[in-house]
């Protein structure tokens, strides 16, 4: 039976290099809103001798991610892992001058689609042999100026903590990891001029995962 793996948020970052670790062991569905990154990825999971089906939607369009499940369904009957590293990180700012988008696009990205897309995948784990579930945390929660990407982050992995207890005896595995300082663009934005080279590449952060699986 091929082992697939749903990466959501797969175009860069952490999400772009376990999509790479895990192939070829796994067939990716690697799901980003960025075709061109996506298609990067492809050529280099090839290179690797593995395959993906790329998937370049947002994941807050709950219809367009219902098709993919849907087609995951169909094509494979279930998926063996779902790496969520999808995110949004809204700029650094005090709490009473967050902008309205800024806010709604963390709610929308980081809570709302996280709820909703367990919702979906579930069932898909479910029908695997050993589903998992695998989240991210990153505890900015109540530091200041990160109100918006903290407060929702650390409702992202609330949810992904209830799921995890509700699962313990039915399934599927919830597994939350909170990796160690990397040099990604998210990063970049919130500490600029920080010393890059100090910190932990996102393919050594990915083979370490990788190796807990």
């Amino acid at each position: 039976m091929t082992k697939i793996a749903l990466i959501t948020g797969a175009s860069r970052g952490l999400g772009a290099a376990l999509a790479e670790t895990l192939a070829p062991e796994y067939h990716i569905v690697a799901v980003a809103r960025t075709t061109g990154a996506l298609e990067e990825l492809d050529d280099r999971i090839q290179s690797r001798g593995g395959s993906a089906t790329l998937a370049p939607m947002d994941v807050t369009n709950a219809d367009a991610m219902a098709h993919l499940c849907r087609g995951i369904h169909d094509r494979w009957g279930h998926a063996d892992l779902w790496v969520h590293t999808a995110v949004h990180a809204a700029p650094l700012s005090p709490a009473g001058h967050i902008q309205r988008k800024d806010w709604d696009k963390c709610v929308a990205i980081n809570v709302t689609a996280t709820g909703v897309l367990i919702g979906m995948v579930e069932s898909l784990l479910l029908a695997a042999e050993d589903g998992l579930g695998l989240f991210f945390d990153d505890p900015r929660g109540g530091e200041k100026f990160f109100g918006a990407y903290g407060s929702t982050k650390s409702a992202q992995i609330a949810l992904a903590k209830s799921w995890q207890a509700e699962t313990t005896k039915v399934g599927p595995r919830v597994q939350i990891v909170t990796p160690p300082p990397m040099p990604t663009a998210i990063r970049g934005r919130f500490f600029p001029g920080e010393d890059r080279d100090a910190l932990t590449h996102p393919r050594d952060v990915a083979a370490d995962i990788v190796k807990t699986l």
